[in-house]
């Protein structure tokens, strides 16, 4: 006879089931499990409820008593009634951790299997400039593919770090916790009782939490040396300009606009390549240098303050 009832369950989400499901498992009908539905089974029977595994929903329909199917999604089964539940968004984030696993595992994939973090740090890099590729084309397949590869080495050096030495270790989800964390932290205008923030007060707030949490000397620290030297630039003139320490004295600008800006500084690149200069090795030189100089000025602020205490 068809199958009484068939409860969809998701192989990421086995003990996810909504009330309809559980009124279904629990009105006395013998309980099945086609292949593809072992977790939430498992699931099942480690709370005491049988389950029956049968081989596809043929013989599912081919029972003689009138049975409660679990069926995984995507599969089809003759039915007088199927309860579905909708996945919660980001169920297939978990899918990414699983195949991660199975690519790191035994009897996986070679070439991740030998992976560190040392020989993907370039990829995060690359992938992260892909993104940001799509992102000023405004490509929307382009962001969807790129952001995945962006994720994917996120979850692929989590997956390394939970194999290193114990005082190294962490897993994918102490990232997520980690993050989790910090956004509820920072914004206390929405999980706390700060009350309501416009954009200027939420940005203040956010600056003050951060100094708070990490307790920095000096504004170089926390700002990557890796990125281009006009941003890493730019980012220690922000972290001086707030913390109240000396910047360059800016150059007259001479420019009506970012795209009059843009030429005039694709003129210095042009100028410097035909002298046989690197202009990024030539900024960057001039930034490490600065950093060095605000490094110097706060630890003299620093220790001002301690004097005067």
């Amino acid at each position: 006879m068809p199958v009484a009832l068939a409860v969809v369950v998701h192989p990421a989400l086995p003990g996810l089931l909504g009330p309809a499901a559980w009124r279904a498992l629990s009105s006395g009908r013998p309980v099945v499990a086609l292949p593809g539905a072992a977790a939430a089974a498992d699931a099942l029977r480690a709370e005491g409820l049988p389950v029956d595994d049968v081989p596809d929903a043929a013989a599912a329909a081919a029972r003689p008593d009138s049975v409660v199917a679990l069926v995984p999604a995507g599969t089809e089964v003759d039915a007088g009634e199927v309860v579905e539940l909708a996945a919660p968004a980001g169920v297939r984030l978990l899918d990414v951790v699983r195949v991660m696993d199975v690519l790191r595992s035994p009897g996986g994939c070679p070439w991740d299997a030998e992976q560190t973090h040392a020989s993907l740090r370039g990829y995060l890099l690359e992938e992260a400039h892909e993104a940001y590729d799509a992102i000023v084309d405004d490509d929307a397949a382009g962001m969807r593919e790129e952001l995945g590869d962006v994720l994917l080495q996120v979850v692929f050096h989590a997956r390394v770090a939970a194999e290193a030495d114990p005082s190294r270790r962490f897993t994918v989800d102490d990232v997520a916790g980690d993050l989790v964390d910090k956004l509820v932290r920072r914004h206390p205008h929405v999980f706390g009782d700060a009350g309501p923030r416009d954009v200027a007060q939420v940005e203040a707030g956010w600056e003050e939490i951060k100094k708070a949490e990490k307790q920095r000397r000096s504004p170089t620290e926390g700002v990557s040396r890796s990125q281009p030297a006009a941003s890493w630039g730019a980012a220690l003139v922000r972290r001086a300009t707030r913390a109240g320490l000396t910047t360059p004295e800016p150059a007259e600008l001479g420019s009506a606009s970012p795209e009059e800006l843009g030429e005039r500084l694709l003129a210095v690149v042009t100028a410097a390549e035909q002298r046989g200069w690197d202009v990024e090795d030539a900024l960057r030189e001039a930034v490490r240098r600065y950093a060095g100089e605000l490094d110097a000025e706060a630890e003299t602020r620093e220790a001002e303050t301690r004097a005067a205490d």
